[in-house]
């Protein structure tokens, strides 16, 4: 016997017994509908909210400010200022990515790709994490060439078109702030716009000091500065994109509480078997084999109510929206998993 709590659409299937569905306490043969299930990493217990528009005015933006950027780059003969344009681009490409990713998740799933097309987000967050270092290697190795060999640089126009950018970068990273902590696909986007705002205020700063000083050395000083900052930030968003990739545990979650959990449900007297992981960067999937105990019969009330419950229970405490249980009795034969992971 085996439960499923999947979030399709807005609806959650709570699972199924003996090969018998109940939708909504109608019997279909096949599998058991039950309740609403939205699962959500970090907790969350919604689905994931559209921010198309944020990604269409952030690329529409960005894109049109790289062009000036590069242009007055070029003319001010800045390297801080092309350097941040070719980063810009990078964000602009990091920004499509992300919104793709984000379309394709609402796609419903197919024959072939059974979980849909959730995955994508994960590989948008560890494309934007990677595409940023990468753009962030250019900028120190540039930083250094000009480092060696100084140019003068326009600091007046410097200043103006880095002040454009901060307030182009805040504005996107303020569309992106509210979903900044409940995906990590988001956040991605979000830190890049918060890191381009600073490279651009740390432009700002150095066209000023330039246009005082005379000191060209400053321009590609300042930039490798902020460019270790962006990496620094963007070390974390590597790590936990990686880690999404690989199917780990999400960092909220304790497999310990989870199994104590799912031990205090009636009639459960072992368990194994268990995997958790994120299905996208906002739902996280769990499977089990729970063991009860020889001639209990919580697992076989009517209505499914110990499937339904116990994914109920995983979803509220964990986040967990997306729950395949299944059924073993004690005494019954061995289960071949069970002998591997006690291997």
């Amino acid at each position: 016997m085996a439960g499923h709590d999947h979030p399709h659409d807005g609806h959650a299937q709570a699972g199924h017994s003996h090969g018998s569905h109940a939708h909504g306490g109608h019997a279909h043969g096949g599998h058991a509908h039950g309740g609403h299930a939205h699962g959500g990493l970090g907790g969350h217990a919604h689905a994931p909210k559209d921010f198309g528009t944020a990604f269409a005015v952030g690329i529409v933006l960005n894109t049109a400010f790289v062009v000036i950027e590069a242009v007055y780059g070029y003319l001010s003969n800045s390297m801080s200022l092309v350097a941040d344009a070719g980063h810009n681009l990078s964000d602009v490409l990091g920004l499509a990515a992300a919104w793709i990713a984000a379309l394709l998740v609402r796609r419903r799933a197919t024959a072939r790709f059974t979980y849909g097309y959730r995955g994508s987000s994960i590989l948008a967050a560890l494309f934007n994490a990677v595409f940023l270092l990468i753009a962030m290697g250019a900028v120190i190795w540039e930083a250094l060439v000009r480092l060696a060999h100084p140019e003068p640089v326009a600091g007046t126009t410097v200043m103006v078109v880095a002040a454009v950018g901060i307030l182009v970068n805040g504005l996107t990273a303020w569309l992106f702030a509210s979903g900044a902590k409940g995906d990590i696909n988001v956040r991605g986007a979000f830190l890049h716009m918060v890191a381009d705002a600073a490279v651009s205020a740390g432009v700002v700063v150095a066209g000023l000091v330039i246009q005082l000083t005379g000191l060209a050395w400053l321009d590609p000083a300042v930039s490798l500065v902020i460019a270790a900052l962006v990496v620094w930030a963007t070390w974390g968003l590597l790590r936990d994109s990686v880690a999404m990739s690989l199917d780990a545990v999400p960092p909220e979650i304790s497999p310990d509480a989870v199994t104590g959990f799912l031990l205090e449900r009636p009639g459960v007297a072992g368990l194994h078997d268990l995997h958790i992981w994120p299905m996208s960067t906002t739902s996280v999937a769990l499977t089990v084999h729970l063991v009860m105990q020889e001639g209990h019969q919580a697992h076989r009330l009517p209505g499914n109510g110990f499937l339904t419950d116990t994914a109920e229970g995983l979803r509220d405490r964990f986040g967990i929206g997306h729950a395949t249980l299944q059924i073993e009795e004690a005494g019954g034969p061995a289960c071949r998993l069970a002998q591997d992971c006690a291997a």
